[in-house]
């Protein structure tokens, strides 16, 4: 055991050396906080995980995350010195380097999501150590926390989450270092205080001198035997080893010029890294279950349906043919109908309560592990969760995300309920989807079609009951539209989706009684989108165009379709929402906001005469 310790040790020292040399080489980077943790990280890799070097991609490695993403070189050095990565250190944060200054899973494959972002990575660890006990895997799961970002409120959403699902095989690691970017942290070195804050939250707490080997390694023997989640709470230095950095200020973020390097490392011990043996894990052979899929059927004399509710069936239907499909809820599974997953497959319904930043984080955590995972919401509340959704945009990480309760049309709860903003929210990330069906029928094969879709997927759907338009053996490819109604003496396309798909059709027929013809398209995919077939179309249908939307002017399916309409030399007018909402019948907000029906035609009369 001594042995051992000294070798951590040692071990800790050279890591803190290759952090200040590769910031220095690199210009930029933030050695300060590598080096508090150097002792944590020695501890972690070389002794504590059981991973196997040669395959990033082990499912049965023990998985971390490094939150305080900042400190990437110092994660670089451990998977250098490990025979995990074999790239040059000296290149960190160089264009063609895959050593990034926060680690990003499309440079290096050991990075499961990108971090740095604070306060994210402890919900992807409970995402993580979930799909543990899902698989019943016995891999483990580490979080490295700074402790600047326990002051993000999502850091509290996750505590309360762990708990609730009793993630033992989950532990946190705080870097106590007390120094933050601009000063001192909320509550400093006050460990005790950070002590009650975690076991209030009914997590195993053990409190640890962090540059003390002996210690950690005692404390991470300790949280293997609990039956909660652990919490190391390690009290350190930043910028520990050396005279002038050392609990310093001011030095947040700064690499150090060649000369002052040079003096740090003639006081810095560890040239030569000590040989170590890491364990592999144990493999856990396991079969998923996978039957063919039935889709669900729907009729016209069916009566109205609800896109939301056709959400929930199409993915209940999914998680019974599938055992990686989860849903994942914020205490609006009776509303966005992802309950009725709960009700055939308890199982594969994941309840995160009213905590949406949580939800996404830990919906990227099970999609690191293999799962297909279905978070909802209502449209709204996605707002407060964009950062979460961003980061696991950049991560590469795959989801489907369904909004319901979208626009106007939701009724009487008023503006703070009413997602207007989302459609532009998930049209603004890289290579999303975007899918707005009008209908049960364009809605469950959607849902189905996301199921094997790459990347961020967004479904929005709405709470009104409406007709069914589609025959069950109707397709809906990526990016392109339905044309509901046409005929060759058209004057005027009506665009419309969701709930002023239903407006473009009644709009359609009061044309019809005035002597104007046109056709309705069904815009159900906002992104991507084929802007040349649909300016055929048009060109063939009076070269004038009518899009209607249930979302602001800003960021929707209008700035959408006419950003690909220029030099067409077609007519457009855009009908949104363009006011501050107020509570009232669905039927009197559409009028409002002149984006229903008459509203629709009073806008075509100004075209066509």
């Amino acid at each position: 055991m001594v042995s051992e310790v000294k070798k951590l040790a040692e071990a800790a020292d050279v890591l803190r050396r290759d952090s200040l040399v590769m910031t220095s080489k690199a210009g930029s980077g933030h050695p300060t906080t590598c080096m508090s943790c150097a002792e944590i990280m020695a501890c972690l890799f070389f002794d504590e995980m059981k991973y196997d070097v040669k395959d990033a991609g082990n499912v049965d490695n023990d998985e971390f995350v490094l939150s305080k993403g900042h400190a990437a070189p110092i994660y670089y050095s451990c998977l250098k010195h490990a025979g995990a990565i074999d790239y040059d250190l000296k290149r960190l944060r160089e264009f063609d380097s895959p050593l990034e200054g926060h680690p990003m899973p499309n440079s290096l494959k050991w990075a499961k999501v990108g971090t740095g972002s604070l306060g994210q990575g402890l919900s992807v660890g409970c995402g993580m150590a979930l799909a543990g006990k899902f698989d019943k895997r016995g891999f483990r799961t580490y979080v490295l926390m700074g402790d600047s970002e326990l002051a993000e409120g999502s850091v509290y959403e996750a505590l309360g989450f762990a708990e609730y699902y009793k993630l033992n095989n989950l532990t946190a690691i705080v870097d106590v270092n007390r120094l933050g970017q601009s000063g001192e942290t909320m509550h400093g070195h006050d460990i005790e205080r950070y002590e009650k804050i975690f076991s209030g939250f009914g997590w195993h707490v053990l409190s640890v001198d962090g540059h003390d080997v002996k210690e950690l390694l005692r404390a991470f023997g300790k949280a293997r035997e609990v039956e909660k989640p652990s919490v190391i709470l390690a009290k350190t230095f930043k910028g520990k080893g050396v005279s002038f950095l050392e609990n310093k200020e001011g030095w947040h973020g700064k690499a150090l010029d060649d000369e002052k390097l040079a003096v740090v490392l003639k006081e810095l011990s560890g040239e030569v890294f000590p040989e170590f043996e890491i364990d592999k894990p144990k493999t856990v052979v396991r079969k998923k279950k996978f039957e063919s899929l039935k889709l669900n059927m729907y009729n016209r004399e069916d009566g109205l349906i609800a896109s939301r509710e056709a959400y929930g069936k199409a993915l209940a239907n999914l998680a019974l043919n599938d055992d990686r499909i989860l849903a994942i809820d914020a205490e609006t599974g009776n509303s966005t109908f992802s309950d009725k997953v709960k009700e055939k497959s308890a199982g594969q319904f994941i309840q995160c309560f009213i905590a949406e930043q949580n939800m996404i984080g830990v919906a990227s955590g099970l999609h690191v592990k293999g799962f297909k995972v279905f978070p909802s919401t209502f449209a709204a509340f996605l707002t407060r969760a964009y950062d979460q959704i961003r980061m696991a945009n950049v991560s590469g990480t795959g989801m489907t995300v369904c909004g319901s309760h979208a626009g106007v049309s939701i009724g009487a709860d008023g503006a703070s309920q009413m997602g207007l903003e989302d459609i532009g929210m998930f049209r603004s990330l890289l290579n999303s989807h975007v899918f707005y069906p009008s209908d049960a029928v364009s809605c469950d094969r959607i849902v189905n079609a996301c199921s094997r879709l790459k990347g961020i997927n967004y479904i929005r759907t709405t709470r009104e009951k409406t007709p069914v338009l589609y025959g069950n053996e109707e397709k809906f490819p990526v990016g392109e539209f339905k044309a509901l109604r046409k005929s060759e003496k058209d004057e005027v396309v009506l665009v419309g989706c969701g709930i002023t798909l239903h407006e473009c059709l009644k709009a359609h027929d009061l044309l019809l009684d005035k002597g104007v013809k046109s056709a309705v398209v069904d815009l159900y995919c906002v992104k991507p989108f084929d802007h040349s077939s649909f300016i055929e179309f048009v060109r063939k249908h009076g070269s004038k165009v009518v899009v209607v939307e249930d979302h602001h002017y800003e960021g929707g399916v209008g700035e959408m379709l006419k950003s690909g309409l220029v030099g067409s030399e077609i007519e457009v007018k855009h009908l949104a929402v363009g006011k501050l909402p107020h509570s009232g019948m669905a039927e009197e907000l559409l009028r409002d906001m002149g984006i229903d029906g008459e509203g629709i035609v009073n806008s075509v009369r100004g075209m066509v005469g």
